[in-house]
């Protein structure tokens, strides 16, 4: 029998919750996949911990007094390479003997070593939606032209992804991405007010990092999916949707043409995703978490999004008919406002507010370089920091 070469992994974003299902991967595959850099923003004693784990000797931090202190540490294998800000996840994202980059950086902080890792004609696995929410045209344009290829994370498109092989996009008629609903989709809409952040953080059915899981609970996650399905996928608007499935087994469904449905399932868990991305194209064995058992009872149920419980839907879904720098500005106001609330610097309804506030003064066009992209993100920044401040 041939052996299999083992496929070189490269993962930024290591200490967040995409990053420890990586590794849990990484850990029941080792006679497939080999860790061979890491990045994370500031967390350099799990760093090291990882380093030390999996024998990696490329280690990136992106927070300056951080990577200082990284440089300075006897935790590290010896012989480690160290990787410094922005500049550094790129060299990490364009090392010659990585074969697959996985993208687990929170934010649009991904955006340069993702555009670094296509112009390497690297294969790229992923699991920041806001790369292609901030830049998806211009990402998009790039891979094409590379040939880089791109393997959705987000179980969601990773779904997507499963039932679309072999059809042909003309046959598409919508995809369907689900959601969970977060932690209020129970709640009577007259007590969101008084939501807490220990409140957001609570969700009924993954776990996640404390940005997305607000996303989450406000469903501006679902928004973004949305977006960054829309290029991943080179749909319309009009043929992306999302429905609430409350179980969060059926990760997304594709409607063809002819009126079939195709769906994938598994558990709430995002290693399925993350070895699915990493193998591809083989499938193996799961050994991190266990497959659905369909000798037990399960229900599956599904029902239309309120839009006035989740107004950050809504608007994600205007800001993707807009098009140009309109996703751009919903993300850059999502990130503001979510980080403030996280902070308790505001309350959890204004999250939407700050966000529809941000929109309606920026004019919206589209945009013909990056450049311009990255200046209007700046600047809805800027005005989201100014209402908050009101």
């Amino acid at each position: 029998m041939t052996k299999i070469p083992k496929r070189r992994v490269v993962l930024l974003g290591a200490t967040g919750s995409i990053g420890e299902s990586t590794l849990r991967v990484i850990t029941a595959h080792r006679d497939r996949l080999e860790l061979i850099g890491v990045a994370a923003h500031s967390k350099q004693t799990e760093l090291a911990e990882i380093a030390r784990k999996f024998g990696v000797r490329h280690v990136g931090v992106y927070d300056p007094a951080a990577y200082s202190a990284a440089c300075q540490s006897a935790d590290f294998p010896a012989g480690t390479q160290f990787y410094g800000g922005a500049n550094g996840l790129s060299e990490l994202a364009t090392l010659p003997e990585a074969d697959i980059i996985l993208i687990a950086v929170v934010g649009t902080a991904g955006l340069q070593p993702a555009l670094a890792a296509i112009a390497a004609k690297k294969t790229i696995a992923l699991a920041s939606k806001e790369i292609l929410v901030l830049a998806g045209k211009f990402v998009m344009e790039a891979a094409r032209a590379s040939g880089s290829r791109l393997l959705p994370v987000d179980s969601e498109h990773n779904a997507v992804f499963q039932c679309l092989e072999g059809h042909h996009p003309r046959d598409v008629r919508r995809l369907v991405l689900t959601a969970s609903g977060g932690a209020f989709r129970d709640w009577p809409i007259a007590q969101l007010s008084t939501v807490t952040t220990a409140d957001a953080l609570r969700h009924p059915t993954w776990s996640m990092g404390p940005k997305i899981t607000v996303d989450s609970a406000t469903l501006a996650n679902k928004g973004l999916e949305l977006i960054e399905a829309q290029h991943l996928f080179g749909l319309q608007p009009a043929q992306c949707q999302a429905v609430l499935h409350t179980q969060s087994i059926v990760h997304a469904l594709v409607e063809f043409t002819d009126g079939s449905l195709l769906a994938q399932l598994c558990p709430p868990s995002m290693t399925f995703p993350i070895q699915h991305a990493l193998l591809y194209p083989d499938r193996a064995y799961t050994s991190t978490d266990s497959a659905l058992a369909l000798d037990r009872l399960l229900s599956l149920d599904f029902r239309p999004v309120d839009e006035q419980r989740y107004p950050c839907l809504r608007l994600a879904k205007e800001a993707m008919i807009a098009g140009g720098i309109a996703p751009a500005v919903f993300n850059a106001a999502n990130e503001v406002a979510v980080a403030a609330f996280l902070e308790k610097r505001a309350p959890f309804l204004a999250i939407p507010q700050i966000i529809e506030q941000t929109l309606s003064h920026i004019k919206i066009f589209d945009p013909t370089s990056l450049e311009q992209v990255l200046t209007a993100d700046t600047e809805a920044r800027k005005i989201a920091h100014h209402f908050l401040s009101l």
